[in-house]
């Protein structure tokens, strides 16, 4: 979807003097309250901005301040993964099956 913004001349000269690349930076913004709002995930996150990983939204959100959402519920299933990895003996190595 392509969108179009009327921005005022004074508030375009202030965003253009900060910004370098002002539709990209206008991308980022909605994508950044959209994760902060929980509207997108991080793989709308990284579809979004055209990154290729995980490791890359983690990053950029990393940069903004923004927390992961990561619930005990995420918690809890990542401890239950971790000990049925041990319990199998793959747990150093997550490429066993």
């Amino acid at each position: 979807m392509n969108l179009e913004l009327h921005i005022p001349d004074d508030a375009a000269r202030l965003l253009t003097a900060e910004f370098t690349d002002l539709p990209r930076a206008a991308l980022e913004a909605l994508a950044v309250e959209g994760y902060r709002s929980k509207r997108f995930s991080d793989g709308q996150l990284r579809q979004m901005l055209g990154f290729t990983s995980r490791m890359q939204v983690h990053a950029f959100l990393k940069a903004r301040g923004i927390h992961l959402h990561y619930s005990l519920a995420d918690l809890e299933l990542d401890r239950e993964t971790s000990r049925a990895l041990e319990e199998s003996g793959n747990a150093g190595n997550p490429h066993v099956a």
